[in-house]
């Protein structure tokens, strides 16, 4: 039997929700803390491609959220005149009774992993954090930011690209940095003929996007270049995100005079961590955002946060010192995370420069094939 019986999820996002419910499955005892309140997400979309669904499945959460988004099969590539220039077929990882790619609201992806989380008996607590922690070889003394204490055999930080739990870990070493992008996002009424994810782009390098989201829901992405990293009033969203969208012709062009409220556009500067080393010290690991933030170029970002928790619940099932678990986590996601930061990275410089020998197809068709590799 596994030496884990007690553990702390620190964040309730996508990578702590995933862990939280396949733990226990596993009869493992959770416990969660996370700083919102609130405990919600934004209402715009995610991708969920091919290995991501089969994650998902593997997890057994799929089929809690399938009816509520949209599956698709394929990608698009438009070029800046409005022509497609390729179609990449995608492929059902998960199953011939699955689709290859899906699109939800990210909304709707979280409440479905809440009920999930809750209903198999995580006990979670809002509005907290970990205010400090004080590791033994057999388990770990927790302090939290209420006055409240605990003793777990495993800490998990999926406390996102700004965690405190890597903070306590590493310091300072390991901060978020602009990366020269941003990142506008907005839902509109899905069209018939958005039945792929469509890829644009304009002839100053910005790159757009349609993802469906539900028979009735689409959004739309757009990724610009925004120097120094500036701060948008929130009332001036909505002309802010018509601005950037101006050089675009075709479909984008058409859906750009209906953004009107900008209460309704999403605003987010891009930002990467990436710790090069262990991302865990004695018994406390550190998963998703917390370890690897990485750009949205290959809508791959939650997608690792995900295999991250599938692959460490998995691996906790073992009869095996929680060191050798930990050491196999690492062997088996490190160079993953890392290859979908750096290929995102590398489109985004390629928009950045406006670089016209650029195969964005070619890089996401390559993409597709890599994490379509067991994990």
């Amino acid at each position: 039997m596994s030496e884990v019986r007690q553990v702390l999820i620190v964040g309730g996002g996508i990578a702590g929700l995933v862990a939280a419910s396949m733990l226990r499955d596993r009869g493992i005892d959770v416990d969660m803390v996370e700083m919102n309140k609130a405990w919600n997400a934004y209402g715009v979309g995610i991708i969920q491609q091919g290995n991501v669904v089969r994650a998902m499945a593997q997890a057994g959460l799929l089929d809690r959220y399938l009816s509520a988004g949209f599956p698709f099969e394929d990608v698009e590539f438009y070029s800046p005149d409005g022509v497609r220039r390729a179609r990449i077929p995608g492929e059902r990882l998960a199953g011939a009774e699955y689709p290859a790619n899906m699109g939800v609201r990210r909304s709707t992806l979280h409440e479905t992993l809440k009920e999930a989380a809750l209903e198999k008996g995580t006990n979670v607590r809002l509005g907290v954090t970990v205010e400090d922690f004080d590791q033994h070889p057999d388990h770990v003394d927790v302090t939290f930011t209420d006055g409240e204490a605990g003793r777990y055999d495993l800490v998990i930080g999926a406390d996102g690209a700004y965690s405190k739990v890597r903070k306590l870990l590493f310091g300072d070493k390991y901060r978020p940095q602009f990366v020269g992008q941003s990142v506008w996002r907005h839902n509109f009424p899905r069209t018939p003929d958005n039945d792929a994810l469509q890829t644009f782009r304009d002839t100053q390098g910005n790159s757009a996007g349609l993802v469906p989201l539900s028979e009735n829901l689409m959004y739309l992405y757009v990724t610009t270049r925004e120097p120094g990293n500036p701060f948008h009033p929130k009332e001036e969203l909505a002309n802010l995100m018509r601005d950037r969208l101006k050089n675009f012709v075709g479909r984008i062009a058409e859906l750009r005079g209906q953004i009107s409220d900008p209460a309704e556009v999403v605003y987010r500067p891009m930002e990467v961590t990436f710790i090069d080393e262990d991302w865990f010290r004695g018994r406390v690991l550190l998963i998703g955002d917390a370890a690897h933030t990485t750009t949205p170029h290959m809508g791959q970002g939650a997608g690792m946060a995900i295999e991250d928790a599938v692959v460490l619940s998995t691996l906790l099932e073992k009869d095996q010192p929680l060191s050798q678990t930990l050491r196999e986590f690492m062997d088996r996601r490190y160079a993953r995370a890392k290859y979908v930061q750096d290929q995102s990275l590398l489109i985004c410089r390629a928009e950045m420069a406006n670089d016209p020998t650029f195969n964005h197809p070619k890089v996401i068709g390559e993409m597709l094939h890599y994490t379509a590799q067991p994990i």
